[in-house]
């Protein structure tokens, strides 16, 4: 089988180091917020070209403490896509704020920045774009759109540690940038993780309270918190993999060459814009024959997913929120005909070769 992510490959390259450190460790009787976890924050803080970094639990945890830290709550709404994980608008309901959907680009899976502005209310405090499967958004235009209309800027980076528009990397753009290191993302840690970026002292101090019960102190507490603790453990191993991030990145990119050129005569391969780096989180084509093409590649041993079939203005969870089917025709559109295949830095042009001759034989 050609899986979608190959973990245990990484880990033997990665061995010794991996077990060096976390004897280290283990060894010190640091488990949570010590000299790992702080080491990580500035190495990212420096990577992205940023002045702070907040290590949390998980993605999801980012997103959620920087909207709070922001003051965005009850009654505000929060502009973002249809079109991405679950866990980007959960972080939105999380605050009492609401998503307002706006539809995305069909070649970027992206957020539609054309349509943005026609979607702004009294009520809207915050736009939230995902940079989807590693290739960014358009952040220039977002970022005008934003200071016209005095918004704040929140990036969903899940899917898109190392990526860059320009040189600059995804999470410098806006207020704050939200990675996540769920094991599959380009830097995973091997359990959850996630981490905010961002140049404000004063709300980065506000996320760093509120990742620690809201404390200000030993046993003091300004605010409600939650328990939202990056532990050293995972901090040791993501210090390990960040000294082969742009490495691992450079493959995906010439995985993602290699496949454009086997597969461009057949389906729509993604589309990278002028100036953007895209880290291929995921290599995503679309077809009208997907699910065709899907379980061909099942018979032959090769995974693929779909990312995502059902998007979020249509989920059962969300219907309160009011949006019917065709409200979205592009998201729509891309649910029907979306097809991610194998991406990871280990991927042999074999595979790929293998993968696209699968492909063309079913197409």
């Amino acid at each position: 089988m050609i899986p979608m992510v190959d973990l245990k490959t990484q880990f033997r390259e990665l061995k010794k180091e991996l077990f060096a450190v976390l004897t280290e460790t283990l060894e010190s009787s640091h488990y949570i917020l010590g000299p790992k976890v702080s080491g990580l924050e500035k190495k990212i803080a420096d990577y992205c070209g940023v002045g702070e970094a907040v290590a949390v639990a998980s993605g999801t945890d980012a997103l959620h403490l920087a909207i709070d830290a922001l003051d965005i709550g009850e009654g505000d709404e929060v502009i973002t896509t249809p079109f991405t994980f679950f866990a980007t608008v959960e972080a939105i309901l999380y605050t009492g704020a609401l998503p307002v959907f706006v539809d995305i680009e069909p070649d970027t899976f992206n957020i539609d920045v054309s349509q943005i502005e026609e979607h702004i209310t009294a009520r809207t405090k915050a736009i939230l774009p995902v940079h989807l499967f590693g290739h960014p958004a358009d952040m220039e235009k977002i970022g005008r759109i934003a200071r016209k209309h005095k918004l704040k800027v929140i990036e969903d980076c899940a899917q898109s540690f190392g990526a860059a528009i320009d040189g600059k990397k995804t999470g410098s753009f806006g207020d704050a940038g939200c990675f996540s290191f769920y094991p599959s993302k380009n830097l995973g840690a091997y359990g959850d993780g996630g981490m905010v970026v961002l140049n404000n002292h004063r709300v980065a101090e506000t996320i760093r309270g509120l990742r620690n019960h809201g404390s200000s102190g030993t046993y003091r507490h300004t605010r409600v918190g939650f328990n939202s603790r990056l532990d050293e453990i995972q901090a040791a191993i993501l210090l390990v993999k960040f000294r082969h991030i742009d490495e691992y990145n450079r493959k995906r990119t010439q995985n993602a060459a290699i496949y454009n050129d086997l597969l461009a005569d057949m389906v729509k391969c993604p589309l990278e814009k002028d100036g953007v780096y895209h880290v291929y989180h995921q290599y995503t084509i679309t077809s009208r024959q997907r699910d065709t093409l899907q379980q061909k590649l099942k018979e032959n041993g090769i995974s693929s997913v779909v990312y995502y079939p059902v998007p979020l203005h249509l989920q059962k969870a969300l219907r309160f929120l009011g949006y019917h089917k065709g409200d979205f025709p592009a998201a729509e559109k891309a649910a029907r005909e979306v097809l991610s295949l194998p991406m990871y830095p280990e991927l042999e042009k074999a595979a790929i070769k293998k993968i696209a001759e699968t492909i063309k034989k079913n197409i």
